[in-house]
């Protein structure tokens, strides 16, 4: 049963992580038209999102806890490695390309010479990030419906 709950717990992180990853995602074309005075304002809507990461580290440690506890399960074992290791990536891809941008911008505040390769960078990263996160999501999913899934 502890293993259940753990897998249930996994899935909500993982789906609550995607949740504004992929907001970011399916706005992404339609701010990548706006002029930079917009586009400066369509950020502001993100205030606050920050808050978000805490979902990511519910999704690292459920998702590291079930890989250990299925450690021996074969295929199961496998496909939430890959989970972990998706969600784990999202985090490079933040560190990477997303925070740099938002460090060259003061968190979208102001715009430096070179401020639409930054919004293409940022933009492109949480793209990048939702994907990732919608495989872990998948994985995690797939995970549950193995037959040697250790439930």
């Amino acid at each position: 049963m502890a293993i259940y709950g753990l897998r249930v717990v996994s899935f909500i992180f993982a789906a609550l992580a995607f949740v504004p990853a992929g907001a970011h995602l399916f706005s992404m074309l339609n701010k990548l038209k706006l002029d930079g005075t917009s586009y400066l304002a369509a950020q502001r809507a993100y205030d606050g999102w920050s808050l978000f990461g805490s979902l990511v580290l519910g999704a690292l440690l459920s998702s590291a806890a079930l890989a250990v506890v299925l450690y021996r399960s074969g295929g199961a074992f496998g496909l939430v490695a890959l989970a972990f290791i998706a969600i784990g990536a999202t985090q490079f891809v933040f560190w990477s390309f997303t925070f740099p941008a938002n460090r060259a911008t003061r968190n979208w505040t102001m715009l430096p010479d070179n401020w639409e390769i930054l919004r293409r960078q940022w933009e492109y990263s949480h793209a990048a990030a939702a994907c990732l996160n919608a495989l872990a999501l998948l994985l995690l999913f797939l995970a549950a419906l193995r037959r040697d899934a250790g439930v």
